[in-house]
C-alpha cells in the first residue's frame, strides 16, 4: 500500500487499524506553512492497555518463531522502506519541517536498522560455565523478555523510530510503540512497512495520542505487567519522568537523552576539516539533532580564524521551503522551539557573545547562527539549544579544552580535532561522553555502533552487541545429571 495521504492516522492493534476508543483526535500542522498536515487517533489509557494485551498475546508465538523467519519479516520490511522512500520523506516534511534530503536519509538509514536487526535475529546463544558441583552442567541462556514499549522522537523519525523497535523484534519480543505527537503518520509509515513485510497480528502495535494525553497514555504503557523493557529516546526532562515512571513498577528502561556535544578544536588541527565537520554537526536538520555540536570549544590561537571560517559557511547554506530539493536548512519544528532558539541568541548577545552570521529568525526558520566568546554567564553555554545555533568558547591549552567540554551536565557525543593522533586519543579518553569521534563530526550513528549517552544523557545503549542485554533476559539453567549428595 502507499503511505501517501494517508490524512488521517489510525492506531494500529492486534493487527487491526482503529480510531480511538473515545472517538477523539487531534490535529498536526506543517511548521513550514501553518497548514494542515493531518491528524491522528487520540488514545486513551484503555487503547493503550489493549495495545499491550495483543502484544502480549502475540508474543508466545512470535518468540517460538525460528530466526530466519523474523529475519524474513526484518528484511523485508527494509526493502518497503526504500520502496515508499520518497513517499515517506515527502511525510517527514510535511510533518516536522525537515527537509526532503533529510527525510529520504532518515528512511535510507531506517531500512539498514530493519536489516541490520535481520542479521541479528539468530545471535541469541547459550553459554557453557564450568560448575564445581560434580555431573552439573551449567549455561547462560539468552532469551526475549516479552513486550517492549518504544517510545520514540520526531526529530529524526525514521531513524528513531525504527531504531525503537527493530532489535526487539529480531531477538523474539513484541512491540508497542508510541508515535510521537508530531509526526504520526510519519511513525506508522514504519508499522505499515512491518505489517506488509508479514509481521503477525500483535507483533507489532500503534498508539498516537493528544499530547495533553501523553502523561495518562505513557503511564498505562509502562505500569502494565506485561511490559518488561521501555525504551525512551527525547528530552532529559521527560526522560526522567520515564525512569522514576518505571522505577516504581521495577521496569527496566533504556534512555537516550539530551546533549550539547563539545567539538574540541585543539591548535594544531586541519581547520578546513575541523571547520566543514563543524558546519554540519551543528547545522544539520536545523540543529535538532540530540549529537548536534552545540559548543566549540577552540584553541585561542586559532579561535578567531576558526570562528570567520565557519561563519561564512553558515551564512552561505541555503534556507527556505523544505519541500525543495536544493533546500539545506528548513524551519524549526514548532513556534515555541522558535522562541526558546531566540531567547537563547538573544541571552547570549546581550551578555557579550558576538555574532558572526545568522542570529535571528526569517518566520519560521532561525538563521544559521555563530556565536563567538560564549563564556559560562550564557545560558546558551550550559542549555541544549536544539536549533542551528552553535556557541564558540575558547580556551588556553589542552587541559581547559578538556575541563570546559566537560563542564556540562550532558554526556552523549563529542569531537577532538588535532594533527597528533596520540593527543585527540587521550583526549578522547578523558572526555565525558558516551561516544567521541576523532577528527570527525560530533553527528554520527550505525545500526551496529553502541549508541548512547552517560551523565544526564541517559543509560543503556542501542545497536550492536549492546542491544542484546538491553532486550533480552540473562538466565542461568542447569542439569544435574548424576545424584548429589547434599548436607541435610
Amino acid at each position: 500500500m502507499s503511505t501517501v495521504g494517508l490524512e488521517h492516522q489510525q492506531l494500529l492493534i492486534g493487527g487491526r487499524w482503529t480510531d480511538a476508543s473515545s472517538g477523539g483526535t487531534y490535529e498536526k500542522t506543517n511548521p513550514y506553512t501553518g497548514e494542515p498536515a493531518g491528524s491522528a487517533a487520540a488514545a486513551t489509557r484503555d487503547d493503550a492497555r489493549a495495545a499491550v494485551d495483543a502484544a502480549h498475546e502475540a508474543f508466545r508465538d512470535w518468540s517460538a518463531q525460528p530466526p530466519e523467519r523474523r529475519a524474513e519479516v526484518l528484511r523485508r520490511a527494509s526493502e518497503i522502506l526504500m520502496e515508499r522512500q520518497q513517499d515517506i520523506a515527502a511525510i517527514v516534511t510535511e510533518e516536522t519541517g525537515g527537509t526532503f534530503g533529510w527525510g529520504m536519509f532518515n528512511v535510507e538509514l531506517g531500512a539498514g536498522m530493519f536489516a541490520w536487526g535481520a542479521e541479528q535475529a539468530g545471535a541469541l546463544g547459550t553459554e557453557q560455565i564450568p560448575s564445581h558441583i560434580p555431573g552439573k552442567e551449567a549455561r547462560a541462556v539468552r532469551q526475549p523478555v516479552g513486550v517492549v514499549v518504544g517510545i520514540a522522537p520526531w526529530n529524526a523519525p525514521v531513524i528513531l523510530g525504527v531504531r525503537a523497535i527493530a532489535a526487539p523484534l529480531a531477538y523474539g519480543n513484541t512491540v508497542v510503540l508510541r508515535a510521537s505527537e508530531e509526526c504520526p503518520r510519519t511513525h506508522a509509515a514504519i508499522i505499515h512497512a512491518l505489517e506488509d513485510a508479514g509481521a503477525p497480528p500483535g507483533v507489532v502495535n500503534l498508539i498516537t495520542n493528544d499530547p495533553a494525553d501523553a502523561p495518562e497514555v505513557v503511564d498505562e504503557l509502562i505500569a502494565h505487567p506485561a511490559v518488561r523493557r521501555v525504551n525512551f529516546t527525547g528530552s532529559t526532562r521527560v526522560g526522567r519522568i520515564v525512569a522514576e515512571n518505571a522505577a516504581r513498577h521495577l521496569k527496566r528502561v533504556l534512555l537516550e537523552l539530551g546533549g550539547k556535544a563539545p567539538m574540541v578544536v585543539l591548535a594544531d588541527a586541519d581547520l578546513d576539516r575541523a571547520v566543514a565537520a563543524a558546519n554540519f554537526g551543528s547545522f544539520m536538520h536545523q540543529g535538532q539533532i540530540c549529537m548536534s555540536t552545540e559548543r566549540i570549544v577552540v584553541d585561542e590561537q586559532v579561535a578567531d580564524d576558526f570562528a570567520e571560517r565557519l561563519g561564512e559557511r553558515a551564512a552561505s547554506l541555503v534556507t527556505g521551503d523544505p519541500r525543495d530539493p536544493t533546500t539545506q536548512i528548513g524551519p524549526l519544528v514548532n513556534q515555541s522551539a522558535l522562541e526558546r532558539v531566540t531567547e537563547l541568541v538573544e541571552d547570549a548577545v546581550a551578555k557579550g557573545a558576538r555574532v558572526v552570521s545568522g542570529g535571528k529568525a526569517d518566520g519560521p526558520i532561525f538563521r544559521p547562527t555563530v556565536l563567538a566568546g560564549v563564556t559560562p554567564e550564557m545560558k546558551i553555554y550550559h542549555e541544549e539549544s536544539f536549533g542551528p545555533v552553535v556557541a564558540i568558547v575558547p580556551v588556553d591549552g589542552v587541559e581547559q579544552a578538556i575541563a570546559i567540554a566537560n563542564d556540562t551536565e550532558y554526556g552523549l557525543s563529542s569531537a577532538v580535532f588535532s594533527g597528533d593522533l596520540d593527543t585527540a586519543m587521550e583526549v578522547a579518553r578523558r572526555l565525558e561522553t558516551g561516544m567521541c569521534h576523532i577528527n570527525d563530526t560530533t553527528v554520527h550513528d550505525e545500526p551496529q555502533m553502541p549508541f548512547g549517552g552517560v551523565k544526564d544523557s541517559g543509560w543503556g545503549r542501542f545497536g550492536g552487541n549492546a542491544a542484546i542485554d538491553e532486550f533480552t533476559e540473562l538466565r542461568w539453567i542447569t542439569v544435574q545429571r548424576e545424584p548429589r549428595e547434599y548436607p541435610i
